[in-house]
């Protein structure tokens, strides 16, 4: 934690000559289709359950989730161009979602007033009521599913449906700088899309 937090602030690297010893590996149990959609079901909104499909379907993060703006998603194409994630190493990129996805956000955006279509955001409200419909979802059901296990079941289901771990990782946001700055056609929106279509990932059924 020390050694984390001089390198945050810039401080010399007092640490350099410590020796850490490696931490076990302990393999993650991710939830089954089962036990997402039983916990899907406990959710107490639309707005919850258009969201935990958005995730689960998008490999994006809650955060990213939760800042798209409506011009930010091509509900017709299935299309997302998340617009917040920048850094050395990890860039914005296209990403999608499936018809369990679409519908679930069609249905929450027509359950919407007229007051609050006006919001810029996709999933306009409470940013801290997912928490409390999470929770309710949890005690409900006894399945100790947190938000950003849906990322990791994402990455996991989409292997073991065939997609290569770089295309994973283009879809989660984590597509390279050079690939983002050259455009190779290998991470072009058409040929994400095909991968991703043909892998045929279902959340529910």
């Amino acid at each position: 934690m020390l050694k984390a937090y001089c390198k945050f602030k810039g401080y010399p690297d007092y640490f350099s000559n410590f020796k850490f010893p490696p931490k076990d590996f302990i393999p993650k149990r991710l939830a089954t289709k089962e036990e997402l959609k039983v916990f899907y079901d406990a959710l107490p909104c639309l707005r919850s359950k258009a969201i935990f499909l958005m995730l689960a379907t998008s490999g994006l993060r809650k955060g990213e989730v939760l800042s798209l703006r409506i011009k930010d998603v091509d509900l017709e194409r299935s299309m997302i161009i998340p617009h917040v994630h920048e850094g050395v190493s990890k860039h914005s990129w296209v990403s999608f979602f499936n018809e369990e996805a679409e519908e679930a956000i069609r249905a929450f955006r027509d359950s919407l007033s007229r007051r609050a279509l006006k919001s810029q955001l996709l999933f306009a409200g409470d940013t801290k009521q997912l928490k409390k419909d999470w929770k309710i979802a949890r005690e409900k059901t006894k399945i100790q599913l947190k938000i950003k296990d849906l990322r990791d079941w994402f990455c996991q289901t989409m292997g073991e449906l065939g997609v290569s771990d770089r295309f994973i990782d283009a879809f989660c946001g984590r597509t390279p700088k050079s690939v983002l700055a050259r455009h190779y056609s290998d991470y072009s929106p058409e040929r994400l899309k095909k991968i991703y279509d043909k892998a045929g990932l279902k959340v529910l059924f």
